[in-house]
């Protein structure tokens, strides 16, 4: 199961912190802390599984993480998950977030971090993996982006105009239907 997914830049500023059991929150902070000192005196080119910290679990937890640019990845689990399938969930997250955001860069997950927990809660919760089809992923946060797009309309009091077909719902054709011949 996975405890904790962690975020932070090179200088230790968390940009992201998930926590999946709870944590006061001054221990959630000395987890990143530790965490943040475990893993960024590591040379770039050793492995990228370490033990878990005395704070988060001690031996039975292992802190899975990568290094992309500017920031790290972590994912603090139990001896249950899978190294490898792990390091797998962390590409398919930053690959998710570079489709959604155009090259992603710390200053997205800063300015957009309401879509940043909104992708991670498609790929994981309650500390259970859900999905890693980034497909299926980019879908679901399309459906979302429409969604908000159609409630940003009906707040303005811009009629909502059918983008596709196919998306739409039998129901809210009728509706568009009815609301067109009231024009």
């Amino acid at each position: 199961m996975i405890k904790a997914i962690l975020v932070f830049n090179n200088h230790g500023k968390p940009r992201l912190s998930r926590f999946y059991q709870y944590y006061p929150e001054d221990m959630q902070q000395q987890i990143v802390r530790e965490t943040f000192h475990l893993v960024s005196k590591r040379d770039d080119n050793v492995c990228n599984f370490l033990e878990g910290g005395t704070l988060i679990g001690g031996s039975d937890f292992k802190i899975i993480y990568r290094h992309y640019a500017t920031l790290y990845f972590v994912f603090c689990v139990d001896s249950s998950e899978s190294e490898l399938g792990i390091l797998d969930l962390i590409q398919v997250f930053v690959e998710t977030l570079d489709k959604c955001f155009e090259n992603v860069c710390e200053l997205d997950l800063i300015f957009h971090v309401d879509k940043v927990h909104y992708i991670l809660a498609e790929l994981v919760m309650g500390g259970m993996v859900l999905e890693t089809n980034m497909t299926e992923i980019i879908t679901r946060i399309e459906e979302q982006n429409k969604l908000e797009k159609s409630e940003k309309a009906k707040l303005d009091g811009t009629p909502v105009l059918i983008q596709t077909y196919e998306t739409l719902d039998l129901s809210i054709l009728n509706e568009l239907r009815e609301k067109i011949a009231k024009m």
